[in-house]
């Protein structure tokens, strides 16, 4: 048995096509699958014989891989190919360097922790209000082909203050914005920074304007008198129904990195 590495076509712009990423682990042993269209990327990695299971792609093209890999206790691959490429960032590996990342197979193991919604798995975080609706909107106006997509998602944005109506562990929390994150995140408003650890064993709950707007655990449960709630988990859009209910798996998922980066 060897590594088996899935590419998503779609996540990749610019150098290396999917390809010619599929050519170079070739090169290394690895066995390389292009992704097509209809094809499930999960059922591929759950039948594939190997030791080692990687994904190509960008944040959200990899927790589902990963997930296989926890099932089938092997270790897990990231190579960088999207558009943010935060999870590698956060693992050290440089994001402009797909390539490079391949060693990976051949490299050093790290435990890490990985997040839950209910029973989906996250690498990163999950998101609920201001920032998933863009997601959503985004998403929805890409399907269209809409020109004008960015612009008028980010319109109703701005204009929608209404905070959420859930509550957070029982307490109800006046907030538009509630992020869930596997692992501390620097925060640099508006956006996120990096994680200094992947493996703290603890979720962290971001939700400005409540009392207190950052707090950590284990577990969290947030609820909603909708019922449901846009999320964006790893920065795909999903709807979550409530309560959600959120935890963590400490050092449940096995990873591999590149020699120098152990």
């Amino acid at each position: 048995m060897g590594g088996f590495l899935l590419i998503n076509p779609s996540s990749g712009s610019g150098s290396p096509t999917a390809d010619e990423l599929a050519e170079e682990a070739r090169g290394l042993g690895i066995e390389a699958h292009v992704l097509r269209d209809g094809e499930d990327a999960a059922e591929l990695a759950r039948s594939a014989d190997a030791d080692a299971l990687g994904m190509a792609g960008g944040d959200g093209s990899l927790a589902m891989i990963a997930e296989v890999a926890l099932e089938r206790d092997l270790p897990f691959v990231c190579i960088p190919f999207g558009t943010r490429n935060h999870f590698a960032r956060d693992l050290g590996l440089d994001r402009d360097n797909p390539g490079a990342a391949l060693q990976a197979f051949g490299g050093n193991e790290r435990r890490i922790d990985v997040g839950r919604a209910d029973e989906r798995l996250f690498l990163n975080n999950v998101s609920l209000g201001l920032y998933a609706r863009l997601v959503h909107r985004r998403e929805g106006h890409r399907r269209r082909r809409d020109a004008f997509a960015r612009v008028r998602a980010w319109a109703i944005l701005l204009t929608h203050r209404a905070p959420l109506g859930i509550t957070i562990d029982g307490t109800p929390v006046e907030s538009r914005v509630v992020l869930v994150a596997n692992n501390s995140y620097v925060l640099e408003l508006p956006s996120l920074g990096e994680r200094d650890r992947l493996d703290e064993g603890k979720l962290y709950l971001y939700c400005p304007g409540a009392a207190p707007p950052e707090r950590s655990g284990e577990r969290f449960v947030v609820d909603s008198a909708e019922h449901s709630l846009e999320a964006a988990i790893d920065g795909e859009p999903e709807v979550l129904a409530t309560p959600v209910e959120f935890t963590v798996e400490p050092g449940a998922l096995r990873v591999l990195v590149p020699p120098e980066r152990g």
